[in-house]
């Protein structure tokens, strides 16, 4: 039975234990922030009228606020960018080794289900023939809730490898242990859920606009995952590479509103309160402050503790109650470091989860890219120092005391203090695009996406005085590639390269993010060579890093290139996502293209994960797939 009462939004609740295991469909708290207002009281609603719909989809986005907590846990304690500390929750302990059980807190498969159940009671009901004069007002909402179930699916499938599978609404328990749901894997969820997906490739978020109660300090058209996002991560999880990238790429040119990530104007970054410009050398312990002087946004802005704002960054996230007393809160900003709902916000003492010194050390070894002489006329000369990733000083706040004659420092990540639990970003969309096209061979156009964006420049072509042949403007941009960007993968074809105009501040790559000018582009000047943040150099350090590593024999194939452009993306993936819930599933995902592909063995990817993490000593040997996953609660 489904209830709606006044003032109630649609979910299930966190009862007790037992209620939870019937994963029935009840209504919240009345004191919410995900409130709706209704005067009727609906059993059984055949979701047929517009407003019962909002509610409903409001009641889906609690049960996901039952899982926020697990979703990040899960992914950060696993991954290679965390420590434990003697402060450490035993729960977030035995994540951390591989030890945890079936009794673990954060280890519970009903949390997913809770808005499996919660979408497939949607999908049976929901009357989709209703229109308002011409206009559809159904299908967006209906196939971002088909978007969330796959996702939920798809979270399963990571965390426990084979789950049970049904798309009917369950009222009782039993009816899962039933023998006749199926036990899927990635691949078999992907197959069940995709193929129908796939008609509403193309389709926005729906946006519930004034609908939604202004007391409710959420966004709207963040809280759902478009369609073609979640159908290209599944596609990537099982190395479909080539429709992963096309749906990634319908995003990005007929879904996305932002497709230029440019968080600072990196001429006028800061060093200690000097511009970096007019030097030819920078002393190399200088500090680089992660904020810019100029009226582009900072990249930590994503982060803002602000209720009001939500970077454009944010593609979608699951909103926390702000307050004990306005709905579902999140432990993880405590974890962190932060207490967000005490009466008076702050850093703690207790910090349960720190950055890794592996982390830490990648952070630290980025170069940084600054122009030695400025002009705003004209490229000029890019050095570069050891100055490291801004940002990595962007997300932490640091001190030392004194304990028992010894320095005992603390670093607290300041991602978390606020109540969002970011799910996707614009910038989420572009690595997991760079990573498809890579293992595609595509290994420049990722390259690319790390160093100067997605700019109508890439496909740019000069013709060659000595030969009259036209050749790719991008030095390290390959005809092959141009060829396949503008036909088959048509992120610039003619109907699209208008939306990636090479105009002024659009050539950032990701890696600018926080090491300034990784790209050579000053304005709408593109000097090829600018930088020394090289497509040659950078992965020919990255292939011999690997060799050195892994004791393997690394040559200069397509494959030692791919392998070695993918292990730079993995290492992208840490300083942009670090802590953020997806690592360790980032590295999982990689681990098996690596194995699939067999270039340095069948198991060498699971190999190279093990390593990863050996520094947490974990309790199974990670090098049998088997052991990456929980047990089954």
């Amino acid at each position: 039975m489904i209830t709606k009462i006044k003032n109630c939004a649609l979910s299930i609740v966190n009862c007790a234990s037992a209620l939870l295991l019937c994963l029935l469909l009840l209504c919240a708290s009345c004191s919410d922030m995900l409130e709706s207002d209704s005067s009727r009281q609906v059993f059984d609603p055949e979701l047929a009228e517009k407003t019962d719909s909002v509610y409903y989809s409001l009641g889906i986005l609690q049960a996901m606020q039952q899982l926020a907590d697990q979703y990040v846990f899960q992914g950060e304690m696993r991954g290679d960018l965390v420590k434990t500390t003697s402060y450490t929750d035993n729960n977030l302990r035995q994540l951390a080794n591989f030890s945890a059980s079936a009794t673990n807190k954060y280890d519970s498969a009903y949390v997913y289900y809770r808005v499996i159940n919660n979408c497939n009671y949607y999908i049976a009901h929901r009357d989709t023939t209703l229109r308002t004069g011409a206009v559809d007002v159904v299908m967006k909402e209906y196939a971002a809730v088909k978007a969330v179930r796959a996702w939920a699916y798809m979270q399963l499938a990571r965390v426990y490898g084979k789950v049970p599978f049904y798309t009917e609404p369950l009222t009782q328990i039993s009816q899962i242990d039933d023998s006749r749901y199926p036990e899927l894997d990635m691949a078999g969820i992907v197959a069940r859920l995709a193929p129908d997906l796939e008609q509403y490739t193309g389709y926005a978020t729906p946006d519930f606009g004034s609908t939604v109660p202004a007391q409710s300090v959420f966004f709207p058209s963040a809280i759902f995952i478009p369609v073609d996002i979640v159908l290209g991560d599944m596609y990537l999880e099982t190395e479909n590479y080539a429709k992963a990238a096309q749906h990634y790429i319908t995003y990005l040119t007929e879904v996305a509103t932002m497709r230029h990530i440019a968080w600072t104007q990196p001429y006028v970054m800061r060093i200690r309160g000097g511009f970096v410009s007019g030097f030819d050398e920078l002393p190399s312990d200088w500090d680089v402050q992660a904020n810019a002087t100029s009226t582009a946004g900072s990249w930590a802005d994503i982060f803002s503790t602000s209720q009001n704002t939500l970077s454009g960054d944010v593609i979608s996230y699951i909103p926390m109650a702000q307050s004990k007393q306005q709905g579902a809160t999140t432990s993880i900003p405590k974890a962190f470091g932060y207490d967000f709902y005490a009466n008076s916000k702050g850093y703690i003492d207790e910090i349960q989860i720190s950055p890794s010194d592996s982390y830490v050390a990648l952070s630290e070894a980025q170069p940084y890219y600054y122009y030695s002489t400025q002009s705003s006329t004209s490229a000029v000369v890019i050095n570069q120092a050891k100055l490291g990733d801004t940002r990595y000083s962007a997300i932490t706040r640091e001190d030392e005391e004194e304990s028992e004659g010894q320095a005992v420092s603390r670093v607290w990540i300041t991602k978390y203090n606020n109540a969002r639990i970011i799910l996707y970003r614009q910038t989420t969309v572009f690595m997991h695009l760079a990573e498809a096209l890579n293992r595609l061979g595509m290994y420049d156009a990722a390259f690319a996406i790390l160093k100067d964006g997605l700019n109508a420049m890439l496909v740019a072509q000069y013709t060659d005085p000595e030969t009259g042949i036209d050749r790719p403007l991008v030095p390290y941009m390959r005809q092959s590639t141009v060829d396949a960007l503008t036909s088959t993968y048509p992120l610039f074809s003619t109907a699209n390269i208008s939306k990636f105009p090479n105009t002024s501040l659009q050539f950032f790559g990701v890696h600018t993010h926080g090491t300034g000018l990784a790209n050579d582009a000053y304005g709408t000047v593109y000097t090829p060579g600018q930088s020394p943040y090289q497509f040659g150099p950078i992965v020919a350090a990255k292939l011999q890093e690997i060799q050195d590593t892994y004791g393997v024999s690394v040559g200069q194939t397509d494959q030692d290139i791919v392998n070695a452009v993918e292990d730079l993306l993995c290492d992208e993936y840490a300083l942009e996502f670090a802590f953020e819930g997806t690592r360790f599933y980032d590295l999982c995902r990689l681990a098996r293209h690596k194995n699939a592909a067999g270039l340095y063995g069948a198991n060498f990817g699971s190999q190279w994960l093990a390593r990863k993490l050996a520094y947490k000593h974990p309790t199974v040997s990670l090098e049998y797939a088997n052991n990456w996953y929980l047990p089954f609660r």
